[in-house]
């Protein structure tokens, strides 16, 4: 079989925060960015991998999520727990640094892990986890 990852999403609760985060912060173009209702879709992606994205979406915009599980999900959001990705890197360092400086949250320095790879951590405006690994 020939399958690709082509999209993913992550929740947000402020777009604009997440906007400049994804944007400004870790350099990803900006791909699409739909408003609607009141809510925003915003759909981004490494430079150079068209073929690769994120969307940054509303999670209140499921209609069939309940009151009870909006609340649960902006719960889970706000303590770092609901979403989360792995990104990927040659200078792990220097990314580090970058994103520190941006005022990113800091979970995790850069550290060599015990089962074989080298990564940092961060959390989003939203909550979610961004680990980023150094290739090698």
């Amino acid at each position: 079989m020939d399958i690709t990852i082509h999209v993913t999403f992550l929740p947000h609760d402020d777009p604009d925060a997440s906007l400049a985060f994804y944007r400004d912060t870790l350099g990803f173009e900006v791909r699409n960015d739909v408003g609607y209702d009141g809510m925003r879709w915003i759909t981004v992606g490494p430079a150079g991998q068209p073929d690769t994205s994120i969307v940054l979406h509303p999670p209140a915009a499921d209609p069939g999520i309940t009151e009870d599980e909006r609340r649960t999900i902006a719960e889970m959001m706000a303590k770092g727990t609901c979403a989360g990705i792995i990104l990927a890197t040659t200078d792990l360092d220097g990314v580090f640094e970058k994103l520190q400086a941006g005022d990113a949250e800091v979970v995790q320095e850069p550290i060599e892990q015990p089962y074989g790879v080298r990564d940092c951590a961060f959390r989003d405006p939203a909550g979610n986890m961004v680990r980023i690994q150094e290739v090698r």
